[in-house]
Formats: C-alpha cells, structure tokens, sequence
C-alpha cells in the first residue's frame, strides 16, 4: 500500500544482503546514534559519521539515504529493541494480568531513567518541533503501537471475564500515564523518586487502582 509518510522518512535504499553489509550498517547507525547524543542533530555532518564510525558516505546514501532518514532508522532500531525487550506482549500462560501489568511498568520505568534514553527523547523532541510529518511517523510507530501492545492485553482479559474493559486503547492510556511525571521530571533535569523499591511501590499501588477501576461488577 502507497504510504507518503513512511516513504518521506525511508527514501529507497539497499537493505545489506551480507554479514558485512548488515555490520557495516549498524555500525553507521550507532555512529551516527552517539555523535547526534554528544554534539546534538544539527552539529554532526555526514563527514563526522563516516570519520566515526570509518567506511565513506556512499555507505550512507545507500543504506540510508539522506542524514534524516539516518535519523529515522535511529528512531526504528531503538523501537525494535524497546520493543523487543520492554514492552512484551501478554502471555497468559506465563503470568497474571496484574503480573503482566506491574513487570511491563517497572520494565519501562528501568529504561526511561537511563541518561541514553533522556537524551534520546530531548533530541526526538528537538527533532520534532518544526516536522509535522517525522512528528506523525514517530507517534504511529512508536506510541501507538506501545499503546497498542497493551490494548490487546486488556482487550484479552475483557473477553476472558477477567475485566471489564469496554475501551481497551482508551484504558492504556491511562496506563502508561502512571510514569508520565517521572518521565517528565527526568526530561526537565529534575530527580526522579528516590530510589527504584519506592518507585515499584508506587506502580503496584497505581496498578491495583487501575484493576479496580476496570472490577467486573
């Protein structure tokens, strides 16, 4: 299907065939990934990547096409690994939907306070300010499908009796705003609470306040 906006931020390129080439790329995207964090967006060239991470531009053109669709396939990696290794999808057989509720928070909490990540999102919104379109490819493919994974959780439960959950999306929202404060504190510079066990204790509490909001009645 003809997609505008994902076409705008992945411009036709290669995608490598070898190991070396498949190397070869990632070691340009973490390059690129560490200068942009160090020096921010504006002040890196492609020069600086290449001297970087070795190789020559013609690397990047081919792989990447341009230094924002560069970017963009920052953005993507970094949501195949948050993805791959925070926010798992429910699986009933391996726990509870309160267990599933509680670890999925307490998986993000652990990577939305490290500096990386703080940095990542200050430079994500820098980014974003004066791009409706990358603002929009980011938002479809990182938020909502967040959001998304966690709506067909509950979505799960509703139909299995275990909830009630008439509008699941709606309800992930919620959700994921229990660490909204802390998020933000940490983008603003300011300290996050003051140690990871009070920082559990608050999202236990939040998601037994959420379950009883959703109580079969």
């Amino acid at each position: 299907m003809h997609d505008p906006v994902l076409e705008s931020h992945h411009p036709i390129c290669d995608k490598p065939q070898t190991r070396r080439g498949i190397e070869r790329r990632l070691a340009l995207l973490l390059s690129a990934t560490e200068l942009f964090l160090e020096k921010g967006y504006d002040a890196v060239s492609l020069d600086d990547i290449v001297n970087h991470a070795g190789g020559s531009k013609a690397s990047i053109y081919k792989y990447f096409g341009n230094k924002e669709g560069l970017f963009t396939a920052i953005c993507d990696y970094k949501r195949e690994m948050f993805f791959k290794d925070v926010c798992i999808p429910f699986n009933p057989e391996k726990s509870t939907l309160k267990e599933y509720l509680i670890q999925t928070l307490e998986r993000v909490y652990v990577h939305i306070i490290q500096p990386e990540h703080i940095a990542f999102l200050r430079l994500i919104i820098e980014q974003t300010e004066c791009n409706t379109v990358l603002i929009q490819y980011l938002y479809d493919k990182w938020v909502h499908n967040l959001q998304n994974t966690l709506t067909q959780a509950l979505e799960f439960a509703h139909n299995a009796g275990e909830i009630t959950c008439p509008s699941p999306y709606h309800s992930s929202i919620m959700y994921f705003g229990i660490l909204r404060d802390i998020e933000w504190r940490m983008i603003m510079g300011m300290p996050a609470l003051p140690n990871e066990k009070e920082a559990f204790d608050y999202i236990e509490y939040c998601v037994d306040i959420f379950l009883k909001g959703h109580h079969k009645v």
